[in-house]
């Protein structure tokens, strides 16, 4: 999809393997800043059906993902757009992106674990509590190594990389 701001057009698509370098780039900044988890370039790689990219000229503006946490559940994670570009609607656009995704792969929930809280209010995400999936998902969400995942269920070892973020939901129709 082809968006035109202020700007200037930019596309919203799906992630390719040489995109991958310039998600690094564009993500350890906020990582240097402790606002987004850091991720080995091998797990980029590992990761690239989930992401979406927004570019102009050739160039990366943008980034999102969509992990699937559970049947009914995913988490949208790793989304960054570049300071020039705040505020043009890329967000937005990778936002809805993500969200087409997640309701062509059956997922009825978005998690999101954010200081932009204001943005995912905007977009219909609500701030939630401790307690969101019953004591059967969550033994069985226990078990996966993903550290989103441990942030979703707020364990005590992630502690750190939380603070400050606010954890919020959306339902989708």
């Amino acid at each position: 999809m082809t968006l035109r701001q202020a700007q200037g057009p930019y596309t919203v698509r799906p992630a390719r393997s040489s995109d991958v370098r310039g998600i690094q780039a564009m993500l350890q900044p906020y990582v240097e800043r402790r606002i987004l988890l850091g991720k080995d370039i091998v797990l980029l790689y590992e990761s690239l059906q989930q992401f979406l990219v927004a570019e102009a000229d050739g160039v990366l503006i943008g980034c999102g993902a969509l992990h699937v946490m559970w049947e009914d559940l995913g988490e949208i994670r790793t989304l960054i757009v570049d300071d020039e570009w705040l505020h043009h609607g890329v967000g937005t656009a990778i936002v809805q992106g993500l969200e087409d995704n997640a309701r062509a792969l059956g997922l009825s929930r978005l998690f999101c674990l954010t200081f932009e809280v204001d943005f995912f209010t905007r977009r219909g995400f609500s701030p939630i509590g401790e307690q969101v999936v019953d004591p059967d998902v969550y033994s069985q969400l226990l078990r996966s190594p993903d550290e989103g995942v441990a942030e979703f269920l707020d364990l005590a070892h992630v502690k750190p990389n939380t603070l400050g973020n606010t954890r919020m939901l959306k339902r989708l129709a």
